[in-house]
């Protein structure tokens, strides 16, 4: 009896150590970098971003099966009425033809039209949005994979990251999601810095031209941007999509800025990401100051 119960004691405590031990910082990141992209396809497509997520990183084993890897493949999707660029790899029979993609959101694009579009997955999408075991039980049903626990696994992947949360989502990062995903959309590269996002203007630019690609209002970009709404911005500028902070990031706290020759406040304002009234204040500088080349300047 003793030792059935010591036996007994001792499985109880191991338990939260399984749990422990199933969950994968290299998963964490991989759903950090993809939430916003499959909150987008959800809100297109009304895929569940749980299932999105679950499936993306258990076929590209969080981004680094040879299939992701070398084809950007996401989903372990074969060639099957498929006429763009492929990859061969070894699956359920040898050199096996997968689609091969431009980068990780083409990927998940036609994976969403794969299942929107397929008559096999229609019945999923008479679920609710917010049903990831449906959905999970219906694409093992529906013959999504030949794997018998699939849907077993994509639940559990769910529930120990509690990526259902995403699927109530009603909005996402587009930014973000054009930064690291979906840039080649766009006429202008975004980049991040400084929990905000900026483009760098091309020659001839407005911020006209540029709200119409980012798709944000031009008079709410001069204003983010300090500046007048109908200026004409110089080659090499950055324009911010969001309002500026008040400060650089932490890491500048001891790295103050040196003038340069052609520099303003403006444009050192403009570098860092800072509303400008803040960069005099944090300098206690009047905005009549003329700064000089060897100036040094406090940025956070």
């Amino acid at each position: 009896m003793r030792r059935s119960i010591l036996i007994g004691l001792i499985m109880t405590m191991c338990l939260p150590m399984k749990a422990q031990m199933k969950w994968s910082q290299t998963y964490q990141k991989y759903f950090d970098q993809y939430k916003d992209l499959a909150i987008e396809q959800m809100l297109r497509y009304h895929i569940p971003a749980s299932i999105t997520l679950a499936q993306g990183v258990l076929e590209s084993g969080a981004g680094k099966s040879e299939l992701a890897v070398r084809g950007n493949n996401h989903f372990g999707i074969k060639c099957h009425g498929w006429t763009g660029k492929t990859i061969y790899h070894d699956d359920d029979m040898n050199n096996e033809c997968f689609r091969a993609y431009k980068n990780a959101y083409d990927s998940y694009e036609d994976h969403s039209k794969f299942l929107s579009t397929s008559s096999r997955y229609s019945s999923l999408f008479a679920l609710k949005q917010t049903d990831y075991k449906g959905w999970a039980y219906g694409l093992k049903k529906c013959g999504y994979a030949t794997n018998p626990r699939y849907a077993i696994q994509l639940i559990d992947i769910i529930q120990l990251y509690k990526l259902y949360e995403y699927d109530g989502a009603k909005k996402y990062d587009k930014f973000k999601e054009q930064e690291t995903h979906a840039s080649h959309m766009l006429a202008h590269r975004v980049y991040a810095f400084n929990d905000n996002y900026y483009v760098i203007a091309k020659a001839g630019d407005t911020f006209r031209s540029i709200g119409e690609d980012v798709e944000v209002s031009y008079k709410k970009l001069a204003k983010y941007n300090e500046n007048d709404r109908d200026a004409v911005l110089e080659e090499g500028d950055f324009v911010w999509l969001q309002k500026k902070r008040r400060r650089a990031p932490k890491e500048y706290k001891n790295r103050p800025h040196v003038v340069k020759a052609g520099e303003s406040m403006y444009t050192i304002a403009q570098k860092y990401g800072i509303r400008l009234k803040y960069l005099y204040k944090m300098n206690d500088l009047t905005p009549d100051y003329q700064i000089k080349v060897g100036d040094v300047l406090r940025v956070r």
